[in-house]
């Protein structure tokens, strides 16, 4: 080997490589490189797939969750509410609380000398006052308990104020309560329909909008229509959303709400500021967030199963056709009872 010049070194070499070039192609390890490459290509290959589809399984989410969204909001180009109510400067915390035949109401504001205001607390459908209440005792036990915990939120005893809907008045567990907050030297408030309305609009109706728009309270016993002409409010007074529990037809409760919405002056007509029950329901449906105004869509374009809501949703769309107003306005802080507080002197 010493004597071996160095091209015949590499020669040989180059021969013992091809040796075991073909010696490694005879025993299977060229079909075993090409295995190994058959395997790369398939996993390549698989991730390929499987990349595809979880892309499409990612696009079919993103579809679902579309339809999803424009079956509970049909009104994609509904008109927008730009507005944000004024903040109350320094002010005092008054509460007032709805009697109904089922539960109360409560809400609890801050309201300055300008009667701007902000609602701090409200509970609904509080039904602790007039459940498994047998008798007076029962109910002047709860009623305390009620109002402390007004007093402890921060409410002075003589701003804590009872107000009876219209609705609610002739029902006897309404007298009973009537009658027990009389005994703790507190006033109860009664209001009719007409002035319900009023205050309704007190309360929702912001100063800006007293020449262009009207309000609409539908409650369950009956609902109230109202609007601003310089100094004079007035309300109309129709069919709530439970008239089929007297069994009222659909077709004669919508011609006669109709009827009374025509009656709003034209001028009148651009904005619907509504509230109550149903409207609750059908702003849930469509709210952005914590947005205090929610637009509502088209009576159309809600789907519903609850009697109660069908009926109110035949009420608002008897309004909209009645005043072809396209904009209703739900406001998610207002009730009849705080117009009443802001309605009470100074």
């Amino acid at each position: 080997m010493q004597r071996l010049t160095v091209t015949g070194r590499l020669l040989i070499t180059a021969l013992i490589l091809a040796a075991i070039y073909f010696g490694f192609k005879y025993v299977g390890g060229v079909d075993l490189l090409k295995s190994l490459r058959k395997e790369n290509t398939e996993e390549t290959t698989s991730r390929s797939s499987n990349e595809g589809s979880e892309s499409a399984s990612s696009e079919g989410i993103d579809e679902e969750r579309t339809t999803t969204t424009s079956s509970s909001a049909t009104q994609s180009n509904k008109p927008g509410f730009d507005y944000e109510a004024p903040v109350p400067q320094g002010g005092t915390l008054k509460g007032v609380v709805e009697l109904g035949a089922s539960g109360f109401n409560s809400f609890i504001i801050r309201i300055d000398d300008q009667k701007n205001w902000k609602l701090e607390k409200a509970e609904f459908g509080n039904s602790l006052v007039i459940e498994n209440m047998a008798t007076d005792d029962d109910v002047r036990a709860g009623l305390k308990k009620y109002i402390g915990g007004m007093l402890d939120f921060g409410v002075g005893g003589r701003d804590i104020h009872f107000v009876v809907s219209s609705g609610a008045v002739k029902a006897d567990v309404t007298q009973r309560i009537i009658r027990v907050l009389k005994s703790l030297n507190y006033f109860v408030n009664t209001v009719s329909a007409e002035q319900e309305g009023k205050l309704a609009l007190r309360s929702v109706l912001p100063t800006e909008f007293y020449d262009s728009a009207f309000v609409v309270d539908i409650g369950s016993g009956n609902t109230k229509i109202s609007w601003k002409e310089g100094n004079k409010t007035s309300a109309l007074e129709s069919y709530g959303s439970k008239y089929f529990q007297e069994g009222k037809s659909d077709n004669t409760v919508y011609d006669e709400v109709k009827a009374k919405a025509k009656q709003i002056p034209s001028s009148h007509r651009k904005t619907c500021f509504i509230i109550g029950g149903v409207p609750f329901e059908l702003a849930k449906a469509v709210r952005k967030g914590k947005e205090r105004y929610t637009v509502l869509d088209a009576a159309d374009a809600y789907k519903l199963d609850n009697a109660k809501t069908r009926a109110g949703l035949n009420i608002y769309k008897a309004i909209a056709d009645g005043t072809g107003c396209e904009k209703f306005v739900f406001d998610w802080d207002a009730n009849f009872t705080i117009g009443f507080l802001l309605d009470l002197p100074k």
